[in-house]
């Protein structure tokens, strides 16, 4: 068994393993990260690291927060927070490639659900200046197809009844700024990196309409002192797999105990509106500062994300693994071209300086690295939390146009499919999602319609409000939805893709 990554230790790693450039004992925390999962140790941490090069930049050490669950800070806490990130690709020919970096930003990870008293006061640290999110679609107990908060949502009944103890993200935000308010504190900037239509915006609401229950006045100095900057973050992160681990803890010469993959591409945009100052992060190639991150926000999640959903559901139901996989299928791959191409693109057509050609070639070429091998079972998760901002709101836009909306129909009679829990070969598969029982209850009752003709059972299903909210009734996608859904039952996905395409 090789020795575990250590500080003291980074001297031994082989020349090319890049490191912190920085006496990591001078930092002090000022970003407080909820959700320290694979996704932000590949972009926000990374690129914060790099920026600590720089004394003048050093207030900018990140505390993690896991809010469940306290395997990452079980795997990094021996290791002093430090971590590997694996960028992988292939080159033009071929080969796999990997270049790694060890990681030094995070400085400490709590775990909400052990000691929840101990995230309220690091929010309200004196050094603390930034919270940041990766909390995934679901962890902001909202409605996904209006952005407004659920009162019914478990985690934010227990939160507003209990203060103290905080389980859920908002209600550790606005009890720990309750703290910061209480004691005469400076504001703070709370940025959400998910992946959410107006993620800021979006945030900036749940929190005023939680903080407004406990305290009009609190919710009136954070609305009024308290910033909440759109964001965009576009990187490719599976997740971390034992080979993985084993392949690099070869490479260090040393143990890993819980390293990041992800892919050299990064696009990071963030309107520049913050509270108490911010890490200079765009000095990183890849991340840029912006009035309005809109633009940006829209042509990710259309492009990026809706096509990435319509791979993995399509092709779980076929049983291909990973996304390479399903791109490696002409009809996969030439689905998500024409997807994009002809159902997408049109509704970005207001994005400046947007190459929709040039980004699309590239996609397709990020979603075919053969280096990455992002499940489609792990995309496909949480459906009912990503169809309406990665589908929904693109077949909004085509319809008020005019415009065709097949292809994006057949991506959304996909997910449908997928809801039945077992692929086109037998195999069973769990629906990862936290509205899973109500879906199961609706298609129960769209069965039940079907007795009346695919077009009742596809009604039914399109009018689950969570999800597809105002589309409810509209007579062009329960058409084209009846249509696809009919032939994904019956001949299958690669049949009804072919025919979608001739």
């Amino acid at each position: 068994m090789p020795a575990r990554l250590q500080p003291q230790a980074l001297s031994l790693l082989p020349a090319a393993v890049g490191r912190p450039a920085y006496d990591r004992a001078r930092l002090r925390a000022g970003i407080v990260h909820l959700g320290i999962g694979a996704f932000h140790r590949a972009h926000q941490a990374e690129i914060t690291d790099r920026v600590l090069a720089d004394p003048a930049q050093s207030a900018w050490g990140i505390v993690g927060v896991s809010l469940r669950q306290p395997g990452t800070r079980d795997a990094l806490a021996p290791q002093q927070g430090l971590y590997t990130l694996a960028l992988r690709d292939a080159g033009p020919d071929g080969s796999l490639r990997e270049q790694l970096r060890v990681v030094g930003a995070v400085l400490q990870v709590l775990v909400a659900s052990e000691d929840p008293q101990a995230v309220l006061e690091r929010i309200a640290h004196p050094d603390t200046r930034i919270v940041s999110l990766t909390i995934t679609e679901k962890g902001y107990s909202h409605d996904p197809a209006t952005g407004a908060l659920r009162w019914d949502d478990p985690d934010v009944e227990h939160d507003l009844a209990r203060p103290d103890a905080p389980r859920g993200a908002l209600g550790m935000l606005v009890h720990g700024l309750a703290l910061r308010h209480a004691r005469g504190m400076a504001p703070l900037t709370l940025l959400s990196c998910d992946n959410l239509p107006a993620n800021g915006d979006t945030l900036r609401g749940l929190v005023l309409a939680f903080a407004d229950r406990v305290d009009p006045a609190l919710a009136r100095w954070i609305g009024l002192q308290c910033t909440f900057p759109n964001s965009m973050v576009d990187r490719i992160v599976p997740r971390t797999s034992d080979a993985d681990r084993a392949r690099i803890a070869t490479q260090l010469g040393m143990a890993d105990a819980w390293p990041v993959v992800g892919e050299p591409f990064l696009s990071w945009v963030i309107e520049d509106r913050f509270a108490q100052g911010r890490p200079a992060w765009d000095r990183v190639e890849g991340v840029r500062f912006v009035a309005r991150a809109a633009p940006y926000e829209r042509i990710k999640l259309r492009m990026v994300n809706g096509s990435h959903s319509t791979l993995a559901y399509l092709g779980a139901m076929v049983g291909l693994e990973t996304v390479p996989e399903a791109m490696a299928q002409p009809w996969l791959h030439k689905l998500v071209e024409r997807l994009l191409r002809d159902e997408v693109e049109p509704t970005l057509a207001d994005a400046a300086d947007f190459d929709a050609a040039a980004f699309r070639a590239q996609l397709l070429q990020r979603f075919a690295n053969p280096a990455l091998p992002h499940r489609t079972q792990q995309i496909a998760m949480d459906g009912s939390q990503k169809v309406p901002q990665r589908l929904l709101d693109t077949v909004r836009d085509r319809l008020r146009a005019g415009g065709t909306i097949d292809l994006l129909a057949l991506a959304v009679a996909g997910w449908l499919h997928y809801l039945r829990g077992y692929d086109e070969h037998g195999a069973r598969y769990a629906i990862d999602d936290p509205l899973a029982r109500p879906l199961v209850e609706r298609l129960a009752e769209a069965a039940a319609h079907a007795l009346a003709g695919p077009q009742a059972e596809a009604a039914c299903l399109v009018a689950f409000r969570p999800v597809f909210g105002d589309l409810e009734g509209n007579p062009a996608l329960i058409a084209a939805v009846t249509r696809h859904l009919g032939l994904l039952r019956t001949r299958g996905v690669a049949a009804t893709v072919k025919e979608a395409l001739a």
